[in-house]
This record gives structure tokens, C-alpha cells and sequence, in this order.
């Protein structure tokens, strides 16, 4: 069994014992509007791996748009504040434009995410991404359609792993 496979059931073990109670789960996600074709499929891999992890009781799963992902830390401020959510997830598509912005975007909305979780307690997730390389052709398109997928289900993986470890020190 490899290391994955050992805190995937851990993960499952502390979770379903001591965080599911008597409540269903409920996780924000928060998407920017841009490339919005391909951000979109890093929910379809969030929302598609939470029903494979929470069989029968999937978390109740509200999204929420943004232009772009500049604007995702304000939102994920203003959820976590606003109270029952579990978790929180991030999705955008960071692109170089050619006027080398995209480097301090990034940066600002990681940073902006960090400190929401760390201000309110709540957990915050990212599948905010930024590739070296980007450019519209269907190469890039399809390769980075199908990352945000696999970005997306890790990123729910990530959810239960956290909220695993979390309950374990309540519980």
C-alpha cells in the first residue's frame, strides 16, 4: 500500500466518524469567468470525485462566479464569514498575456487565499493555476481542459484529507 493509499483511509476512517455527524458537508466554489470553458471542468472534477468520496451523501456544493481571479479572495472572505461552509475552493486559469502580469495575479490570489484560511478558520482550497505556457490553440486547450479536471479531483480529495485531520483534533 503506498503512502496515498494508507492517509486515503485514514482520511475516510477519521472523517466518516467524527466529521459528517448528523449535518451534510457543504463546500463553496468559487470560479473565475475567464477561459471559463476550461475553469469549468476543474468543478465538473471537484463536483464528480466529492460523489465518489461521499457515496450516497455527497457535500451540498454551491458555486459562485467571478470575472476574474482577482476577484476570488474577496468572495472566499466574504463566504468564510458568512458562515456554513466547510471548505472552500478556488478555480481559475492564470494566463501570461504578454505584459508579464499573470506572475503577480497568481501571487496575489494565493496569498489572498492563505489569508482567509488563516483568518477564519476555514479551509481554502486552490485550483487556481498558472502554466508557463499557454496559448489558444487546441493542443494547450484540450491538454489544460483536462488538467483542471484532474486539478479539480485532487482538490476534493484534499477537502476530505483536511477535514480528516481536523476532526481528528476534536475529536
Amino acid at each position: 500500500m503506498n503512502q496515498s493509499d494508507t492517509s486515503h483511509s485514514i482520511a475516510n476512517k477519521a472523517y466518516s466518524a467524527t466529521t459528517r455527524g448528523q449535518k451534510g458537508l457543504r463546500f463553496a466554489f468559487v470560479r473565475a469567468v475567464w477561459h471559463a470553458d476550461i475553469v469549468q471542468q476543474g468543478q465538473a472534477g471537484f463536483v464528480a470525485e466529492c460523489a465518489r468520496l461521499w457515496p450516497g451523501a455527497p457535500p451540498d456544493i454551491e458555486v459562485h462566479a467571478v470575472p476574474g481571479a482577482l476577484e476570488i479572495p474577496l468572495l472566499a472572505q466574504s463566504l468564510a464569514r458568512r458562515g456554513g461552509v466547510d471548505a472552500i475552493v478556488a478555480c481559475a486559469l492564470v494566463v501570461d498575456g504578454g505584459i508579464y502580469r499573470h506572475d503577480f495575479v497568481a501571487h496575489a490570489v494565493i496569498d489572498g487565499l492563505m489569508r482567509v484560511q488563516l483568518d477564519s478558520g476555514v479551509p481554502v482550497f486552490s485550483v487556481v493555476l498558472t502554466p508557463k505556457d499557454f496559448h489558444e490553440h487546441a493542443t494547450h486547450r484540450d491538454f489544460f481542459t483536462q488538467h483542471f479536471v484532474t486539478k479539480g479531483a485532487e482538490a476534493a480529495r484534499a477537502c476530505q484529507q483536511t477535514l480528516a485531520a481536523h476532526a481528528a483534533l476534536v475529536g
